[in-house]
């Protein structure tokens, strides 16, 4: 099988956020048909929805032997290892792993849309991400993730110093 190019968003606001998302990149990098080639700084970021802690989050651009169903199960599997469980839409959460990118895939089938749907619009995955792909081109809307970044709101992400309590 052909080697994909993906980009995933990592985020976590409950235990040890930091410690949790550097084992979720270990966990991945250690499946055989998964290569973690770069990740991003850490993010301290507001959260979206209901009143709850700050996240950090980040983002990883991943060598792939899957297809983009079976990577999607490879994440949701990480995330079960980790705890993570979905009580509210965009609650607080142990590990959250979304699938940003395949390649320069367009896909719309009833459990994944690729490229994410609102990855456009949320600037704590357009800032980890343009730290590791700036030049990569969103399929649909045929920017640069740099230039998306330009005209974010990125008022509520902050790079985090590794170390620092939140």
């Amino acid at each position: 099988m052909k080697l994909a190019k993906c980009a995933i968003a990592l985020g976590s606001n409950l235990g040890d956020s930091l410690a949790t998302l550097k084992s979720a990149i270990d966990t991945l990098n250690s499946q055989p048909e998964i290569t973690v080639k770069s990740h991003s700084s850490w993010y301290q970021t507001v959260p979206i929805g209901p009143p709850q802690p700050d996240y950090i989050n980040a983002c990883a651009i991943l060598e792939v032997a899957l297809e983009p169903e079976e990577l999607l199960a490879k994440l949701l599997e990480t995330e079960t290892k980790f705890n993570r469980i979905r009580r509210e839409k965009w609650g607080p959460r142990t590990l959250d792993l979304d699938l940003l990118l395949y390649d320069n895939l367009i896909l719309e089938t009833p459990t994944l849309t690729l490229p994410h749907p609102r990855m456009a619009d949320r600037a704590f995955v357009l800032v980890p991400l343009a730290e590791i792909a700036p030049d990569w081109v969103h399929p649909v809307t045929g920017s640069a993730i740099d230039k998306l970044l330009q005209a974010a709101d990125c008022s509520g992400v902050q790079k985090l110093t590794v170390g620092k309590e939140f």
